[in-house]
């Protein structure tokens, strides 16, 4: 039978009815629910700013490397004269010790950016709080976020942990500088405890990091680099309202910009200098001052003497950062004293435009630059045009109506003026090369209102001036122009072939073989066997050989055969040798005859510096660019002048300067160095280079020209300074017919000199020891004869001068056999007393010039 499970229950017995009043126990109370859900979000809550402050502490500096912070510091370069030329810099700033800082200039900056930063002990919890409520309602807005940094949190910000400032808007950049100000907050108070035990000094060291540090628009980082930028003033001459202005800058440098938005700056600025009154730092007499100064900016390193230094600032970096890294470059706070004179920087640069732009004149108008609507805006067409280069003073200009001759021009600041007769000749074209209407062109405006037409040559060059005494440069141009700065140095890199300027070389290596420069050389016919089955040929320009030729005159009308005899009868492993010893050429370069006219590859600097040797009487120098280095704590990391002078550093008591030692290494015979010096000079007074000799002081020189008319030179010097200069298309071309170094080359090293020499008195080369200087036929190099028409002094070793014993039967090197000294009398190109003084043609120069081909 089947039970029911009521049955089953009654079987056992012990229930009765009140069991089925029974209840399970109620649930845990809500008030006990929440407290342990509180307890779990604390929990959470906690673990959450535990690990955010955990994440927050990731990567923040330790105190240590807090206290030995050093801010990245601009290195800058000064001139010889301590005259400043250029700064390098990832963060353009100047470091300067909290001491030396003037009291208006930090208590503007506390005035402006924490009143309260002496009492707080790194945040403003006052400050906080207001500008999280007022963050609150920016990013409701879309706003940007208000921040309350103290100086020590923005010194944080700014040198560790990124600024909130860089957080956009909405909810996530809300979120965002909440993270950054906590954690600027951290390092705030860190920077405050590690420089807590120097008590109000460790106060002043914050500020001395923040004023270092804080970047003020314009490409400066700190107070000090700022005030040079702004106004070109280091910091103790700024006036009150200066430092008013730049305390203005940290809320936002575009925002305050002294031209572009000069109201609102003047406005900011006029706020601070009211704050400061409150605060007591000034009176009420410096506001009333301050508050009526003009804001005057200045555009610092951009006058001419900054951009004519271009292409040497360049070799200074590639050195530099060469040797001691881009970052002690950039960072490093070096403080470079470069070799560079800024008077004779700025001369070069302007002589060598000069030349070239002469040059480029001579040949065709390649057309305008851009063209435009005559009948529109002419202004704003021609500040759409690319700028004109650097250092020029040309501006802009449109054609804005042409009839026939007559051509009128409109530049960028809106003037009009006629181009002048002889540009309109030597631009007209037809086509897109003519000057229409609407042709915009670069022009220069002279003082009666009219125009000269202006054009950007292709031929390059450059110049390099050295004190032959040290081989410090003094000047170096390595180009037209100088917004190319940092790409090809002329002076330095291009390797190019010197021609005849390589002469007074291979003149050097003949008198060390033996020769004088009264030595007979036989200028005729030659074949030389050039080892490939070929034979080579030297000539003269003119196609003709002038016989007997004394070394000297050689050199003077640059003669190629007679120069080829010697490289041919010494053999060219001494012309070679010779110009490895100078420097000049490398190991590489082969032993080849053509080497005597110059068919080797060098650099303008490595010639110029090989002339220097011949100036200083046969020492061996080097170039030098730089110097000294310093490092940002003064201490000296590089001093090129390494000989000892223990006296150098005694006090003064009238006593005479000390005598350093000469430790240069004699490489030429200081005899022989002043033989080329003198057989030089020649080259001035009679030979290619005679327009120089205008100038009225003793100067020395060799023009060079190679074939095709490729390249031009002219190495000259004067007792103290030697100068080079070289000009050619950087893919060499042919320059055109006539355009020789003597045409080209030598006008820019006239130009030269004369800024150069201009303060300087005349004075003759120095003449060694051991020289013996006898006068003699200018002609024939013997003791002249008593109908001789032209003589000199020559200058002789010891013992190899002329005398009446040997005059009767000179030696032709290079000939076969003695000659009878009646031959002497039929030698072409005898200059009598009465025409030794007269003006040589143009001429003249060109086709002795031309001798110096090969």
């Amino acid at each position: 039978m089947l039970r029911t499970r009521y049955d089953e229950r009654d079987s056992w017995g012990g229930r009765d009815d009140d069991q089925d009043d029974y209840r399970e126990p109620s649930g845990t109370p809500l008030w006990r629910k929440i407290l342990i859900g509180m307890a779990i979000a604390a929990g959470v809550g906690f673990l959450a700013v535990a690990g955010f402050l955990i994440a927050a502490l990731q990567g923040l500096p330790s105190l240590s490397e807090l206290q030995n912070y050093e801010p990245p510091v601009t290195s800058r370069v000064h001139a010889g004269d301590g005259a400043l030329v250029a700064e390098f810099a990832t963060e353009q700033r100047v470091f300067v010790p909290i001491e030396q800082m003037p009291d208006h200039v930090k208590n503007a900056f506390v005035a402006a950016e924490d009143a309260r930063f002496f009492e707080h002990s790194g945040i403003d919890y006052a400050g906080l709080a207001r500008a999280m409520v007022v963050n609150v309602a920016n990013v409701v807005r879309g706003r940007r976020l208000q921040g309350a940094s103290t100086i020590t949190q923005q010194v944080a910000g700014n040198m560790l942990t990124g600024r909130a400032a860089e957080c956009s808007g909405g909810l996530g950049g809300f979120f965002c500088a909440i993270w950054t100000k906590l954690r600027e907050g951290l390092v705030a108070q860190r920077i405050e405890r590690a420089f807590a035990a120097e008590g109000a000094d460790g106060k002043q060291r914050i500020l001395e990091l923040y004023l270092n540090e804080i970047y003020l628009g314009n490409r400066a980082y700190g107070v000090a680099a700022a005030a040079l930028n702004y106004f070109d003033k280091p910091l103790e001459e700024l006036t009150i309202g200066e430092a008013a202005y730049l305390a203005v800058l940290p809320k936002g440098p575009n925002n305050y910009h002294p031209v572009r938005q000069r109201e609102r700056a003047m406005g900011r600025r006029n706020y601070v200098i009211d704050r400061m009154l409150e605060r007591g730092y000034i009176s009420e007499a410096q506001a009333t001052e301050a508050r009526t100064e003009e804001l005057v900016a200045h555009d610092r390193l951009s006058g001419d003497q900054f951009i004519a230094a271009s292409h040497f600032v360049e070799e200074i970096r590639r050195q530099v950062q060469a040797e001691y890294g881009e970052n002690a470059l950039n960072e490093g706070g070096l403080s470079i004293r470069s070799t560079i004179n800024t008077r004779l920087q700025l001369a070069a640069a302007q002589s060598l435009r000069r030349g070239l732009e002469e040059y480029d004149r001579r040949h065709a108008w390649r057309g305008p630059i851009a063209r435009g609507d005559a009948a529109g805006d002419a202004q704003a067409q021609l500040a759409a045009a690319e700028r004109p280069p650097q250092l020029s003073g040309w501006v802009r200009a449109m054609v804005t109506a042409q009839r026939g001759a007559t051509v009128t021009l409109t530049d960028e600041q809106g003037r009009t003026g006629r181009l002048n007769g002889d540009d309109v000749t030597w631009a007209t074209t037809r086509g897109e090369r003519g000057l229409t209407a609407g042709a915009i062109v670069y022009a220069e405006r002279g003082s009666s209102g009219g125009f000269r037409l202006k054009q950007v040559p292709r031929i390059q060059g450059a110049l390099v001036a050295m004190d032959p005494h040290t081989g410090r440069v003094l000047a170096m141009v390595g180009g037209y122009n100088f917004n190319e700065a940092t790409g090809l140095n002329r002076a330095t890199q291009a390797m190019r072939q010197p021609g005849s300027s390589f002469k007074p070389i291979a003149y050097a290596a003949a008198l060390e073989y033996g020769l004088t420069p009264s030595t007979l050389i036989d200028d005729g016919p030659l074949a030389i066997e050039a080892g490939d089955g070929t034979n080579w040929s030297p000539e003269n320009y003119s196609r003709e050989f002038y016989g007997p030729t004394t070394l000297r005159r050689g050199l003077e009308l640059s003669r190629n055969a007679m120069t080829a005899r010697i490289a041919y009868e010494m053999g060219p492993e001494r012309m070679l040798e010779m110009g490895q010893r100078l420097g000049v050429y490398g190991e590489r370069t082969p032993a080849v005859f053509s080497l005597a006219l110059g068919a080797g590859e060098t650099s303008l600097l490595r010639m110029t510096t090989a002339y220097g040797m011949f100036v200083n009487g046969g020492r061996r120098i080097s170039p030098i660019i730089i110097d000294r280095i310093q490092d940002r704590t003064g201490r000296a990391v590089f001093r090129r002048d390494q000989r000892n002078c223990p006296e150098c550093s005694a006090e003064w008591r009238g006593q005479s300067a000390p005598t350093l030692p000469d430790d240069r290494q004699q490489v030429l015979d200081p005899v022989i160095a002043y033989q080329i010096v003198s057989m030089s000079e020649g080259v001035v007074l009679r030979g290619t280079a005679t327009s120089i000799n205008a100038l009225g002081f003793p100067l020395g020189g060799k023009t060079g020209t190679t074939n095709d008319y490729k390249d031009a030179w002219f190495i000259g010097f004067s007792p103290d300074l030697v100068v080079g200069v070289w000009a050619g298309f950087d893919t060499p071309v042919d320059m055109g017919e006539g355009e020789t170094g003597g045409r080209i080359a030598a006008p820019i090293f006239r130009d030269f000199m004369r800024d150069a020499l201009r303060e300087t008195q005349p004075a003759p080369f120095r003449i060694p020891a051991g020289v013996r200087l006898v006068r003699v036929d200018y002609m024939t190099g013997q003791l002249p004869a008593a109908d001789a028409t032209q003589t000199i002094l020559e200058a002789f070793k010891p013992d190899t001068e002329p005398t009446r014993d040997v005059g009767s039967s000179p030696f032709v090197f290079g000939g076969t056999a003695p000659i009878d000294p009646r031959v002497l009398s039929g030698i072409t190109g005898v200059v009598t007393s009465e025409q030794q003084g007269a003006p040589r043609r143009p001429e003249d120069e060109e086709e002795d010039e031309l001798g110096g081909l090969y």
